[in-house]
C-alpha cells in the first residue's frame, strides 16, 4: 500500500458515503428524528426541538406518500392478465414487488431503516409530535406556529384539558389571528365534507353543492391511498406464520386475507375523525342524501335523482328516499341511474366480504362484517345536533360503538343513610321512573343558600367553564358560573367574604359525602367537577321560546337519540361516575330539571328547583336530563359531577384542598397563596 494512502476504515467510509449520494435519495427515518427532537426538548433547546420535529413530521408525510406512489405505480406496471395461470400470476407478484423495491428505495434509501416501533407510529397517529411542538414555539415566541400545533393537536386529543386552555389563551395573543388556528393534518375529504355541511345549514345549498362533490372526490382519493398503505406487512395474532410448514397457498391466502381486511377497513378509517375510537355514522352515503336535497333546492333534478339513487345502493328501499325517488321520477317524467363510482365501490365491497369469509376460515379465524352504513345517521333539516356534544362534534359515530346504556360501574344500589340530621327524602329511583336517581331537600339551609347566592353574584364570570361562551346552551339565556378554587382566591385577596367560599367547599363535599352514601358505593367518590352556576332569561327574548335552557344529554357518554343509545366516547367525559344539582333558590320562571327516555322527547320526571333541594343521579345513558328554558329572573345552583376513579380527580379541587388544609392550620398567613384557578370544560 502507498504511504500516502488513506486507511482502509476511511475508504469505507468514502464508499459508503458515496453509495448514498450515487442513490437517488436518502431520506433521515422519522423515528429517529423525533427522538432526538425529544432529547433537545428536555434539554431546553427549542430551536432543535423545531428542527427536529419539524422534520419528522415531513419524514413521516414523505415514507406515506412514497409507499402509495410506489404501490400504485408498479400495480399499473405490472397488472394481472386476464389469461390466468399460476406463472403469470406470480409473474405479477415478483414483477410488481421487485418495482416496489426499486421505486421505494430511490425515493427512500434503504427500506430497514424506515422499520419504525409501534409505539412511535402510534405517537405519530396521535398526533404527540404537535404537542411538543405547540411547546416549542411558544418558548422561541412564535405564537401563530404554536396555536397551528396546538390546534392540530386538540383536534386529535379533544380531552386534554390544559391543550383547551393553552387555545383559548393564544386567542389573546397579539400577533395570533383567527386563520392562524388551522389543523395541519385535516384530512381534504373530511375537511370539505364538514364546509360544506356548514353551508348546507346556512341555507347556502349552491356553494354547498361544490364542497360535497369535491369532498366525494377526495374521498375517492383517500380510499386508494389507504389501500395502498395496507400493502405493507401484516400481523399474524396469535401465531407466528414463518413457523407454519403451510403449503404456499395456504401462506399467500393469510397474508391476502389480512391485507384484505385492512382494504376493507378503509371504509371505517376515511369515516373516523381523529382521536375517535368510532367512525361518523353513515358517512359515505350521506354525502348523497345532503347532495339529493340540495340540487332539489336549486332544481337540478337530473342530478337530485341521481344522489337519490345512489343514497339507496347502500340503503335500499328505504322509505323516506324511495319517496324522493318517486317525486323526482314523476317531476322528471323518467327515470335516472345511480353514479357509476359508488356502485363500482359497493361491488367490490360485497366481493371483499365473500373473500374475508374464506379466508378467515382458512386462517381458522372469526370474521364478522361490521356495520358500515348504519341507516340511524341522517341529514337534519331541524338543525339538530346530538345533545351533550357542545356543539362542535355535529356528527356523532354510531355503528360498532361501545353501548353503554343502563350499565353502572358497579351492583346498583340506594337507599343508604343520608348523614346529615335536616335532610329529607323527596323521591327515589322508583318515584322519578329511573335507575340510580333521588331527590332530597334540606341539604343546605336558607341562610347557606343566600351566602352562596351572595357569592354566585360577586364572583361567577359569563362563560365560566365554557371556553368563555356568555350562552353556550341557548341564546335567550346568559350563563356565569366559578369553581372552588376561584371563590377561594377570591376570598384570600378580600373580595368577597373568606366564610362564603369556604360555605361553597364545605356545601360541595356535604353533596358528595350524601351521594356516596345514599347509593352505598363500595369506593370512594371523586370530585371530577364543581361549578357554582347562575342561568339569567334574558329580557327581551322569552317570547315563543321553544328551546331548553340546557339540552337533553347525559354525563359521561354522546347520546343519540334517533338510536336510542349512549356511546362512551370523547368528546364526553367518560369517566364521570354519578351527577349531582344543589339549588339555591326557586324565584324563577322555568327551569325545571326533568328526565327523559333515551329518545330525548319522552319526560319521566321533571324537578322544581328550590333552595337546599337536590337531585343526585348515575351519570350514564340510563339518566338523560336537560333542563327547562329560564323565562325570567335568575337560576342558581352548585353543579356536582363526581368519579370513582382516582386518576380524574378534578385537579382545583386537590389545590382547593391544599388551600383549606393551610387555612386550617394558619400557615397561610404568614406566606400567602400561589393559587392559579383552571377551567376543567
Amino acid at each position: 500500500m502507498d504511504g500516502n494512502s488513506p486507511p482502509a476504515a476511511v475508504w469505507c467510509v468514502v464508499l459508503l458515503c458515496a453509495a448514498l449520494s450515487s442513490s437517488a435519495a436518502f431520506l433521515e427515518p422519522y423515528d429517529l428524528l423525533y427522538d432526538t427532537a425529544v432529547r433537545a426538548f428536555y434539554s431546553s433547546d427549542y430551536g432543535g426541538v423545531v428542527r427536529s420535529m419539524e422534520a419528522a413530521l415531513s419524514s413521516h408525510r414523505e415514507v406515506r406518500r412514497t409507499k402509495v406512489r410506489c404501490r400504485l405505480r408498479c400495480q399499473d406496471q405490472h397488472p394481472f392478465e386476464e389469461t390466468f395461470s399460476d406463472l403469470r400470476f406470480f409473474d405479477a407478484v415478483l414483477r410488481r414487488a421487485a418495482c416496489m423495491d426499486k421505486c421505494i428505495e430511490e425515493k427512500l434509501g434503504a427500506q430497514s431503516v424506515h422499520k419504525v416501533s409501534e409505539d412511535v407510529v402510534q405517537d405519530f397517529n396521535r398526533r404527540i409530535p404537535y404537542n411538543y411542538l405547540q411547546l416549542a414555539y411558544q418558548k422561541l415566541n412564535q405564537p401563530d406556529k404554536a396555536a397551528a400545533a396546538a390546534h392540530t393537536y386538540f383536534q386529535a386529543n379533544p380531552e386534554h384539558v390544559e391543550m383547551g386552555q393553552d387555545l383559548e389563551q393564544y386567542k389573546d395573543l397579539q400577533g395570533v389571528q383567527e386563520d392562524h388556528f388551522v389543523d395541519r393534518e385535516a384530512r381534504p375529504h373530511q375537511r370539505s365534507f364538514t364546509a360544506a355541511v356548514r353551508l348546507y345549514d346556512k341555507g347556502d345549498y349552491e356553494a354547498a353543492l361544490g364542497l360535497f362533490e369535491e369532498a366525494l372526490v377526495e374521498y375517492y382519493k383517500a380510499d386508494v391511498d389507504c389501500r395502498a398503505l395496507c400493502q405493507g406487512p401484516q400481523r399474524f395474532e396469535g401465531h407466528d406464520h414463518l413457523r407454519y410448514r403451510y403449503s404456499l397457498h395456504e401462506l399467500v391466502s393469510d397474508h391476502f386475507t389480512q391485507v384484505l381486511h385492512c382494504e376493507h377497513e378503509c371504509v371505517r378509517d376515511l369515516a373516523t375523525r381523529p382521536g375517535r375510537l368510532s367512525p361518523m355514522e353513515n358517512y359515505l352515503p350521506l354525502h348523497y342524501d345532503y347532495l339529493q336535497f340540495a340540487y332539489f333546492k336549486v332544481d337540478r333534478l337530473e342530478e337530485a335523482l341521481q344522489c337519490a339513487l345512489t343514497y339507496l345502493l347502500f340503503h335500499d328501499g328505504e322509505e323516506f328516499m324511495t319517496d324522493n325517488v318517486d317525486y323526482f321520477r314523476e317531476v322528471l317524467g323518467h327515470d335516472g341511474k345511480p353514479r357509476e363510482e359508488a356502485a363500482w365501490y359497493l361491488r367490490r365491497h360485497r366481493q371483499e366480504l365473500e373473500l374475508l369469509l374464506i379466508g378467515s376460515k382458512v386462517m381458522g379465524v372469526d370474521f364478522t362484517e361490521g356495520n358500515y352504513w348504519s341507516s340511524t345517521g341522517g341529514r337534519d333539516d331541524s338543525h339538530r345536533i346530538p345533545s351533550g356534544t357542545d356543539g362542535w362534534m355535529e356528527y356523532v359515530p354510531i355503528s360498532e360503538k361501545k353501548n353503554v346504556t343502563v350499565v353502572a360501574p358497579q351492583q346498583l344500589k340506594e337507599g343508604g343513610p343520608l348523614l346529615y340530621d335536616n335532610v329529607q327524602l323527596v323521591q327515589n329511583s322508583v318515584a322519578l321512573n329511573g335507575t340510580q336517581r333521588v331527590l332530597l331537600d334540606h341539604v343546605i339551609s336558607e341562610d347557606e343558600c343566600a351566602d352562596l347566592r351572595y357569592l354566585a353574584h360577586a364572583v361567577t364570570m359569563a362563560g365560566d367553564g365554557y371556553r368563555g361562551r356568555m350562552s353556550p346552551h341557548t341564546p335567550n339565556e346568559k350563563f356565569e358560573g366559578a369553581t372552588v378554587l376561584k371563590t377561594l382566591q377570591y376570598g384570600f385577596e378580600g373580595r368577597v367574604p373568606m366564610r362564603n367560599a369556604r360555605l361553597f367547599y364545605d356545601t360541595s363535599e356535604r353533596a358528595r359525602r350524601i351521594i356516596e352514601s345514599y347509593f352505598m358505593l363500595n369506593s370512594t367518590l371523586h370530585f371530577s367537577y364543581t361549578h357554582l352556576v347562575c342561568r339569567t332569561a334574558i329580557t327581551g327574548q322569552q317570547d315563543h321560546r321553544n328551546d331548553l335552557s340546557h339540552p337533553i344529554h347525559a354525563d359521561n357518554c354522546l347520546l343519540d337519540p334517533d338510536a336510542n343509545e349512549c356511546w362512551k366516547e370523547p368528546p364526553a367525559y367518560t369517566y364521570r361516575d354519578y351527577s349531582a344539582l344543589l339549588y339555591l333558590n326557586g324565584d324563577f320562571e322555568g327551569g325545571e330539571f326533568i328526565f327523559t327516555e333515551m329518545d330525548a322527547k319522552t319526560v319521566t320526571a321533571s324537578v322544581k328547583p328550590r333552595c337546599g333541594r337536590m337531585v343526585g343521579f348515575s351519570s350514564g345513558g340510563e339518566n338523560p336530563h336537560g333542563v327547562k328554558a329560564v323565562t325570567r329572573g335568575q337560576r342558581c345552583a352548585v353543579a356536582l359531577w363526581f368519579t370513582l376513579d382516582p386518576l380524574f380527580r378534578e385537579l382545583e379541587r386537590l389545590q382547593a384542598d391544599e388551600v383549606i388544609q393551610a387555612l386550617d392550620t394558619q400557615s397561610v398567613w404568614g406566606q400567602g397563596l400561589n393559587i392559579n384557578p383552571k377551567d376543567e370544560l
